[in-house]
């Protein structure tokens, strides 16, 4: 049996939805079983069957986390704690969390998993993505699928993460685009390689990204975080739906990830390769950010994503993301707000209806409030988004809605 239920005196609304201008004032908008229905002017809202007066707060759509890596085990404080004092950031310590996650058992996985889903929806977040890559062998790497799959929007394989102690890379290369591929294939819509100095190089990264998508799947990089590297051109050249972390580009990397959305009218299709921000691990490993305002200056589709790992970035406060992107990487609001909705809903392939989850069932649109969208909302306490940036660090969203379901409260996980 449907229910309707109509949110009203919007102080402002932020759909994301260009047929309405992005952003709307004193706004309402009705939501239908797990969609919304009907977007517009409070004074012309239709009658539903409960009705929630916002008070003159601020909506927007969900956050639209597109990169996180949430299926671990284990501690690296001590590692934080080495960065903080001047040790530099090097890939070799994911190894730590690849042998305490092989030694936990499924139900500590996903106990943890679970854990780190609610906190996100606390926050705003109503659309995860989370890698495999802790498990580094073909069994652990089905389990780490299998285990998220039964609790976010997306799945990636990332076997090529780094080359598992002990192991030839060789070997291991070809296990990763052989057999343990096949493994995984069934359980993953994506394939990532971290195409970085200590993990991948140009050529290992080219065989992944190959194999991806002889294979039929998305492909995604992480590239450039440590250093100037291959990975942005990478993913371009290899059509990759994203290139995540980008601390350092040069011109010619900039212009291949603008251009490649050269010919995106903003409607249907993604041709191009979506810059992946990641503000959070940016200021925890005390590299660069990454220059998301000359992304976004030169024509690039830009996402905001909080990387929620053990390592480098345990947050998955993407209110926090966007704060620093405003902040400290020159986007205005609007820019940060669209890049932690829309954005990271693109480099998902969840921008349109039609996409699958992890269960292959076709599910609406995410990242936008406009009839159709699965009704993905956060409920500001405060007038406008601006506020994320104006007052950073508080907890603003109050109110969540994922698929039409109610968090009661983001203080309290008991409210969940």
């Amino acid at each position: 049996m449907t229910n309707a239920l109509l949110i009203e005196s919007i102080g402002e609304l932020t759909t994301n939805d260009e047929a309405n201008g992005g952003r709307l004032r004193d706004a309402a908008v009705v939501v239908e079983d797990d969609r919304i229905a009907w977007v517009g002017a409070t004074d012309r809202a239709p009658a539903a069957d409960e009705r929630l007066d916002a008070g003159g707060r601020a909506v927007l759509p969900g956050w639209v986390d597109s990169h996180t890596h949430m299926i671990f085990a284990g501690d690296r404080t001590a590692e934080f704690e080495a960065r903080m004092s001047g040790e530099t950031y090097a890939a070799g310590g994911i190894n730590v969390t690849v042998e305490a996650t092989r030694a936990a058992s499924d139900a500590e996985l996903e106990t943890n998993l679970k854990r780190l889903v609610a906190e996100a929806n606390r926050g705003g977040t109503t659309t995860l993505e989370t890698k495999t890559g802790y498990g580094l062998t073909v069994a652990d790497e089905v389990r780490a699928a299998e285990i998220a799959g039964r609790h976010v929007d997306a799945v990636t394989f990332l076997g090529a993460h780094v080359i598992p102690s002990g192991k030839d890379p060789t070997e291991y290369l070809d296990l990763v685009t052989g057999p343990m591929l096949d493994a995984v294939a069934p359980h993953v819509s994506a394939v990532d390689v971290f195409c970085e100095s200590g993990a991948f190089d140009e050529e290992a990264s080219r065989r992944v990204l190959a194999s991806a998508r002889a294979a039929g799947l998305s492909r995604r990089v992480h590239g450039n975080q440590l250093g100037h590297g291959p990975g942005a051109l990478l993913a371009v050249e290899y059509g990759a739906r994203s290139v995540d972390h980008l601390g350092f580009l040069d011109d010619a990397d900039v212009a291949a990830i603008a251009d490649s959305w050269s010919s995106w009218d903003g409607g249907s299709g993604h041709p191009g390769t979506v810059a992946t921000v990641l503000p959070a691990c940016d200021l925890s490993t005390r590299m660069p950010l990454a220059p998301a305002r000359r992304l976004r200056d030169a024509g690039a589709v830009l996402a905001i994503a909080s990387n929620c790992n053990p390592g480098t970035s345990y947050t998955s406060s993407m209110g926090f993301c966007v704060a620093t992107a405003v902040l400290q990487m020159g986007l205005t609001i609007q820019d940060a707000v669209r890049a932690a909705t829309m954005g990271g809903a693109i480099a998902l392939g969840m921008y349109e209806d039609g996409w699958c989850d992890p269960r292959g069932i076709a599910q609406p649109a995410v990242g936008a409030i406009r009839p159709g969208a699965r009704a993905d909302l956060q409920l500001l306490d405060a007038p406008s988004v601006t506020h994320l940036a104006y007052r950073p660090g508080m907890p603003l969203t109050v109110a969540t809605w994922r698929a039409g379901e109610y968090v009661v409260s983001p203080w309290s996980s008991s409210d969940v």
